[in-house]
């Protein structure tokens, strides 16, 4: 039996995860449900794709991920039922698939129509569960839907290489739990146009030279404890899923504050690159 995953918006407090898993525990008894994060921002599509783009090759080929994030059809927006890298996503056409296929081109993709479905203000419940049950019973894409070959693609993702290839304009796409600030530059990006030059990172009115591996880079051990950087410093690194992040090392929003905050960053704000 697939793994059938879920990342929403709903939050916790309200009876919608719990009605959403109900339903799949209906229809498929034996199911296997994981929930990926249930407090994305509400109807903030880039955050909700950034936590998609970096969770769900963890899970096997075959998995069913569900999103729930501004997912209600519109004339304008359709529901998708998407194959791509081995994984199945069934969501709206309001373009958080799109950090994934820019990457990957997806092997299949079809616009849902289901039978006898009425529009509803709650379509992870009414749609796209009966999509996810059937597709874990081994049922095909052709069935749910009419083949598409367009779908909306975000172009906030991508970031910008200027001044003939001596800077790159990044912006913020996510900002963690520990208000680190994630931005959509990649380090195969720096890598291809560094060519070995120094670098200088730029964040409002902050430079950094440095871009480390790990939290801890910063911290020189070879000096004595009183005379090193640590807790409550700037740094940039790159994240596990090797995109530039800022961060306050050992950040805790309730004393040292994060990146964020110290920073005053938010989503969409620019991060310049500059190499010399």
């Amino acid at each position: 039996m697939p793994i059938i995953t879920l990342t929403t918006d709903f939050g916790l407090k309200d009876h919608f995860v719990g009605v959403v898993k109900g339903t799949i525990y209906k229809e498929l008894k034996e199911a296997i449900i994981v929930d990926i994060s249930h407090q994305v921002s509400p109807f903030h599509i880039q955050e909700c794709a950034y936590i998609l783009k970096n969770s769900y090759k963890s899970f096997p080929d075959g998995s069913i991920h569900i999103v729930g994030v501004d997912s209600e059809r519109t004339p304008e927006k359709t529901h998708l039922a998407i194959l791509v890298d081995g994984h199945y996503f069934i969501t709206a056409d309001n373009g958080v698939i799109s950090l994934i296929t820019e990457e990957v081109k997806p092997e299949r993709v079809v616009e849902i129509q289901l039978p006898n479905t009425p529009e509803t203000s709650f379509p992870v419940l009414d749609v796209f569960t009966r999509v996810a049950c059937h597709l874990a019973r081994g049922g095909t894409l052709e069935v749910i839907g009419k083949p598409v070959t367009n779908w909306l693609s975000i172009k906030e993702f991508v970031p910008r290489v200027i001044q003939d290839g001596n800077s790159i304009a990044g912006c913020v796409i996510y900002i963690d739990n520990y208000g680190n600030v994630v931005t959509n530059i990649h380090r195969s990006l720096i890598e291809a146009y560094r060519k070995g030059r120094k670098l200088t990172l730029e964040a409002r009115n902050k430079k950094l030279t440095e871009i480390y591996e790990q939290y801890s880079g910063l911290i020189n051990f070879d000096l004595p404890a009183s005379q090193r950087r640590g807790p409550g410093d700037l740094l940039a690194l790159f994240n596990a899923a090797g995109y530039l992040e800022l961060a306050i090392y050992k950040s805790n929003l309730k004393t040292v504050g994060g990146a964020a905050t110290l920073l005053g960053l938010d989503y969409r704000d620019t991060i310049l690159i500059n190499f010399s």
